[in-house]
């Protein structure tokens, strides 16, 4: 009996330390997650100069179009039609 009893007791605290360990490997991986949220979230302000980029880029294709309609190859229109459309989206 007294080593069915140690069997036991082998088997108890080997079940607890996995549940533990399981439970610590948990929280350290959330908290991990929780870090890796903040860092993305602090990193965030710093994409916002690059939004200006395709502002530029409307500026740009806004002038191609005006100077396609100055040379004649769009009417007035046509051009309009071509600014809702850049200006929309």
């Amino acid at each position: 009996m007294p080593l069915m009893r140690r069997m036991a007791r082998t088997a108890v605290v080997a079940g607890t330390a996995t549940a533990v360990s399981g439970g610590v490997s948990r929280r350290q991986s959330q908290r991990f997650q929780e870090k890796d949220a903040q860092a993305e979230a602090a990193a965030a302000p710093e994409a916002a100069p690059a939004a200006a980029a395709p502002q530029a880029d409307m500026v740009t294709q806004l002038k191609e179009l005006a100077e396609l309609k100055d040379q004649g190859i769009l009417t007035e229109e046509e051009f309009a039609a071509q600014k809702a459309k850049l200006l929309a989206g």
